[in-house]
């Protein structure tokens, strides 16, 4: 996977280049789930971190140490903010 900054906006933009399988052009990312809304966050604590798909996925926290993923914060023994599982 390769992404590139654009700061042409105010904001900024993350362009991504998502991979496909070579031979079925399907996606490699089969879902994306939001699960932190503006309306209900989620939080969870290091010891707590869900599982995604028994291992398979991967979760996306926002830390004290950044954007992490689920492997990295247990790693780290950090919790945080869940956005969103990828599998």
């Amino acid at each position: 996977m390769s992404y590139k900054f654009e700061d042409a906006l105010p904001q900024g933009k993350i362009l991504i280049a998502l991979k496909y399988h070579p031979v079925h052009k399907t996606p490699a990312i089969k879902s994306i789930t939001r699960i932190s809304k503006p309306g209900l966050r989620k939080y969870s604590s290091f010891d707590e971190l869900p599982r995604v798909l028994n291992g398979l996925g991967v979760a996306i926290l926002s830390t004290s140490k950044g954007i992490v993923t689920d492997k990295e914060a247990r790693n780290l023994n950090i919790g945080g903010e869940v956005l969103c599982y990828v599998y």
